[in-house]
């Protein structure tokens, strides 16, 4: 028994990643293995660094003092993004790195089976149960999008628009009916909100919705496994949107009010002077 997980982005992803991992060393009994997908990326306002071999073989030090058995792979794709770019969204609001996931079927050494998980997704319970289940005849598994489900959805159903940020992915069934494939080319033509996840969404054929407490995006509950720290919409003193960062972790106690992972972030705030080289 082994989990394999997968984390998408460039160096500014650096300290969500230190949160995610040490949340799962905490939570999960099995060798994890962590693998991170980076690039060397441009748009026409900013050049992007990948995540660094340094970062990466800190964090390998981090999981392998917890378990010798524990792993962390960094894999450059920048040659996989440049053959098949995704042209049409270069210059949206999200950066090209929250595509990086729809290449995951090109890297031959990433395993049939993976949990992938965005940096502001932190883990609060034993996924085991989630990550374990049948994946026959299924290319994907997530939760509803809190806002998505009301807005989106397929030719074929309603509340069916699945939030990417926690996806357990079935590689092999993925490579087989062509869906990552499907997906870059939508996105190498198409201009969309939320480009990588409304072509999963829209191109799926194949996808399984869990529990809410698999991605809680709008607040923790007692069984919450993973809580998602996305975008909110707030009413109180005024309609307005609230974002904070589990790495913002005086916003987190005073915006949140959530002390739920103080153990968790001091760890982090003792590490992460070391994360970068």
């Amino acid at each position: 028994m082994k989990m394999d997980v997968l984390f998408c982005g460039d160096e500014n992803m650096a300290d969500g990643l230190l949160i995610s991992t040490l949340a799962l060393l905490k939570n999960v009994s099995e060798p994890l293995h962590v693998h991170l997908l980076t690039a060397t990326l441009r748009n026409a306002q900013r050049q992007f660094v990948p995540l660094s071999q340094h970062t990466a073989d800190f964090l390998q030090g981090v999981v392998a003092e917890h378990d010798a058995r524990n792993t962390v792979t960094r894999y450059d794709i920048t040659d996989l993004v440049q053959a098949t770019p995704p042209t049409a969204n270069r210059e949206t609001i999200f950066t090209p790195y929250c595509m990086l996931r729809l290449y995951a079927d090109l890297v031959p050494a990433l395993p049939e089976r993976l949990l992938y998980l965005d940096t502001d997704v932190v883990c609060r319970r034993d996924p085991g149960k989630f990550y374990h289940q049948d994946l026959t005849g299924t290319q994907f598994v997530g939760v509803l999008d809190y806002y998505g489900r009301w807005f989106f959805h397929s030719q074929l159903k309603v509340a069916d628009y699945i939030n990417s940020g926690v996806l357990l992915m079935n590689l092999a069934e993925i490579r087989e009916s062509g869906l990552f494939a499907r997906a870059r080319l939508m996105c190498q033509q198409r201009q969309m909100f939320m480009p990588d996840q409304s072509a999963l969404n829209k191109l799926a054929n194949h996808k399984r919705v869990a529990p809410r407490r698999y991605n809680d995006q709008r607040r923790l509950h007692r069984n919450t496994v993973f809580q998602h720290f996305t975008t909110s919409f707030r009413l109180w003193p005024w309609v307005h949107t609230l974002t904070v960062k589990p790495w913002q972790v005086d916003r987190v106690h005073t915006d949140l009010k959530l002390h739920e992972y103080d153990d968790l972030l001091s760890e982090y705030a003792s590490l992460a002077p070391q994360l970068k080289g």
